[in-house]
């Protein structure tokens, strides 16, 4: 899948963005990047997170819950 043909998500998302795909507050993912449970970049004086870097938490939430 090239570059052209993906719409359903930005590559990075916002903080509102992932607050919003995993139903939390915005003061909870910041505390998730501040803890580094969650990866994030930044961009200027923009934080910017991975759909990847989301993927991932939920893996590593579903691993602990599963061990």
């Amino acid at each position: 899948m090239g570059l052209n043909e993906r719409k359903e998500y930005p590559l990075l998302l916002t903080v509102d963005q992932v607050a919003a795909l995993l139903q939390l507050s915005r003061w909870t993912v910041y505390n998730l990047i501040r803890s580094r449970e969650l990866a994030s970049v930044t961009i200027g004086r923009s934080r910017r997170i991975s759909e990847s870097a989301v993927h991932d938490y939920i893996a590593r939430l579903a691993e602990r819950e599963g061990s």
